[in-house]
């Protein structure tokens, strides 16, 4: 793939102090995007003075407008003439020159729809950060094919975009972007091309530092969020399964991992079991709450101040 069929596309918001590290590793790419489109939702601090010093093209986006799927199709829709869309976030650096070539290799495979990297744990990242992603983003590349999807469950539709990219002719046979969704348009999306007959490619040895250290409170709504995302697309599960076994999966790793590297976290791992759990299935039943409780359990408050509009 040469740098003229895919963009690199990724939404901003006070990108910090990682803005800098993110761009210069994307400028040691072997192969480098025809284009880097900025979707800027008002920064006050130097991430757009600094993405203009590199070039980039930058689309402002109100916040009050913003959502994670909405904003994501108007940038395909700025891109019409690229063949390939890659999706990145402000936080996920770069972690090899070839991190963009091995993610775009995968689609030498003509039924490959998306495709999405590895993500390391971020530089200082503690064990129960790291486990997260050495759990959810292993060494060893995998295809999913439509047919195979049942093999998977619930892992089948998952991609992350914090690195990944699409085929646009993939994204447009599965509808685009969703508009409104509090979160998890990549997994919406996944299930959708999967649906139309293509493939998703997991491309181990494409590399981005890309982890969170959440606090108990933010695992708590990060997965209130998630629980409003399948309460709202109950398709997916009944297409894929639910995540119960995935979820009794992670913890017995979690409970292996720590206890070889820092057993003492064991109880606050646990702690963060019960929260998710409690979150998820708060999320599930979401419509039962007051918008006052759905804003206070949720990380993406600006999702239920649109709903209330």
């Amino acid at each position: 793939m040469t740098d003229s069929n895919f963009v690199v596309i990724v939404p901003t918001l006070n990108a910090g102090d990682m803005w800098g590290s993110w761009w210069a590793a994307l400028r040691q790419q072997t192969l480098q995007p025809l284009r880097v489109l900025v979707l800027d939702s008002a920064s006050t601090d130097e991430t757009v003075a600094i993405a203009q010093a590199h070039g980039a093209e930058i689309h402002a986006v109100a916040r009050n407008e913003f959502n994670h799927g909405g904003t994501r199709q108007r940038a395909a829709e700025l891109s019409a003439q690229v063949d390939v869309l890659v999706f990145m976030t402000q936080d996920a650096v770069l972690a090899a020159p070839d991190a963009l070539a091995c993610l775009l290799a995968a689609f030498a495979d003509p039924q490959t729809g998306v495709a999405y990297g590895r993500q390391l744990p971020r530089p200082g990242a503690g064990p129960i950060e790291a486990h997260a992603r050495l759990f959810n983003y292993p060494e060893r590349p995998h295809l999913v094919r439509p047919e195979q999807a049942a093999k998977f469950g619930i892992k089948a539709p998952f991609l992350s975009n914090s690195f990944s990219a699409y085929r646009r002719s993939a994204l447009t046979a599965a509808g685009g972007f969703p508009p409104r969704v509090i979160q998890s348009e990549d997994m919406y999306v996944g299930a959708r091309v999967l649906e139309r007959g293509w493939s998703i490619a997991y491309a181990g040895g494409a590399t981005v530092y890309h982890s969170h250290g959440y606090s108990l409170r933010q695992d708590f709504q990060r997965y209130f969020d998630i629980g409003v995302f399948h309460a709202q697309e109950p398709w997916i599960r009944a297409a894929h399964g639910s995540a119960s076994g995935e979820g009794l999966r992670f913890v017995h790793s979690e409970l292996r991992y720590l206890l070889a590297a820092a057993p003492w976290l064991i109880p606050s791992a646990l702690l963060r079991t019960a929260a998710k759990l409690l979150g998820f299935r708060l999320g599930l039943r979401h419509e039962r709450l007051s918008m006052q409780w759905r804003r206070r359990f949720s990380m993406q408050k600006y999702y239920w101040n649109a709903a209330s509009d």
